[in-house]
């Protein structure tokens, strides 16, 4: 019967969630045409959808454990699921997400991507497309806005612990960042078809200071974003 209940909540999530979602993309399709001043709080005002799904639809608590970090700041996440990604604009103000370049692809999405401020990762492109991506993120900086990386490049099963993707060391080193780490265990409740209600922990990190090498970065980034990654 619990399995059942779960089923049932899962399928009222899908149809809520990705329904606004499509209606939410649409509107953020008209606001870049119309007004693009909107767009930002229609991108904000998606994950805040997608968060009330979460905790009244799937029964997931989201909770934050320490303060928020404000920018100048890289701010790196474990990456476990689709939820992280989607919280993201709701998580902090204006974010600068770097994301994988196919994401772009998507109609509608990608444009407005585009335009909202996200990053384009185009890995193994060569030197001028990592010019390119270090001066977007810079400009973002220069706006004001974080700055936000999943360091593993994509989502890992709970329970893993693969190394950081090498570009994450470089843009560090060049963008001359503080890193804030950040741990999520996300995958137990929501990574599944069949999502099941408990609760999501993001467990922020000490703040790391720039200009450290590149072992010790890693090392530090690695075992933060790890703590909450531990069966049982």
């Amino acid at each position: 019967m619990t399995w059942f209940v779960a089923l049932l909540r899962s399928l009222a999530f899908y149809v809520l969630f990705y329904g606004g979602s499509v209606f939410l993309v649409g509107a953020a399709v008209v606001a870049i045409i119309a007004r693009k001043a909107w767009l930002r709080p229609i991108v904000a005002r998606w994950g805040g959808w997608h968060l009330w799904c979460v905790e009244n639809v799937l029964g997931i608590e989201v909770v934050i454990d320490g303060v928020l970090p404000m920018p100048p700041v890289l701010i790196a996440v474990k990456h476990e699921s689709f939820f992280e990604a989607i919280d993201t604009p709701r998580l902090f103000t204006d974010p600068a997400v770097f994301a994988k370049q196919e994401l772009f692809s998507i109609p509608g999405w990608g444009y407005s991507a585009l335009v909202y401020g996200l990053i384009p990762v185009a890995r193994d492109k060569g030197a001028n497309t990592l010019r390119k991506m270090l001066a977007l993120a810079k400009q973002r900086v220069d706006e004001g806005r974080p700055l936000v990386i999943f360091p593993e490049g994509t989502r890992v099963a709970y329970g893993t612990r693969p190394g950081l993707q090498a570009g994450f060391a470089g843009l560090y080193k060049l963008l001359k960042l503080p890193v804030v780490p950040i741990a999520v265990d996300s995958a137990p409740t929501y990574h599944h078809v069949v999502k099941r209600p408990g609760r999501i922990t993001y467990k922020v990190g000490e703040t790391i200071p720039a200009g450290l090498p590149r072992e010790e970065v890693e090392a530090r980034v690695h075992a933060a974003i790890n703590v909450l990654n531990t069966p049982g």
